[in-house]
């Protein structure tokens, strides 16, 4: 069998229960206008940095609780028992770096909010960027944010187009729901 070359070709035989069916059609490429869920998202990205996307999307409630919900001042403050309990936590990734970046990006963000407003308004601040312009800004601005990361994070949240083929039924729904690059 030929492998899918997109992500809505790979998810098109999936039931409507399967966490990638989920992500594609709910999730990857809407607009976030939270900045916990913005969090969320650039969070997952780091974590999935190396390991499947499968991985993460099954391990993404684990990743909630055991970061507060991605409640950026409580993920802001915490202390090494903090990350202990999550080198400890076998429900998600125990990487230390990529920890420590976790924690690390919430008191940039939370410095952004104070500065712009909100995550999202310095997102929409720099906004539109090619993909090299934005990876250099975040690599400049956070932790463990390569290009790859960088680029799936935008793609997943609305500020770079590519999330969805033009044919993909959810394609409709994305513009609908008003993306940062179709604004630019």
């Amino acid at each position: 069998m030929e492998k899918p070359k997109t992500y809505c070709d790979a998810v098109e035989g999936y039931a409507s229960s399967n966490v990638h069916r989920i992500y594609h059609d709910k999730a990857y490429g809407f607009p976030i206008d939270n900045d916990h869920e913005l969090f969320e998202r650039l969070v997952l990205e780091i974590f999935q940095a190396g390991l499947s996307w499968n991985t993460i999307l099954n391990k993404q409630q684990n990743f909630k609780a055991a970061f507060h919900f991605f409640n950026l001042p409580i993920v802001a403050a915490y202390q090494e028992t903090d990350r202990q309990r999550l080198l400890n936590d076998a429900g998600i990734i125990r990487n230390r770096l990529k920890i420590d970046a976790t924690i690390h990006n919430a008191r940039v963000i939370l410095q952004l909010q104070e500065d712009f407003g909100s995550f999202k308004n310095w997102l929409d601040r720099h906004h539109p960027k090619t993909r090299q312009e934005w990876v250099l800004l975040f690599k400049k601005t956070f932790k463990f944010t390569g290009g790859e990361i960088v680029n799936e994070f935008l793609m997943s949240t609305g500020y770079l187009p590519g999330a969805h083929t033009e044919s993909c039924p959810i394609c409709r729904d994305i513009l609908l729901a008003g993306p940062a690059w179709l604004k630019s």
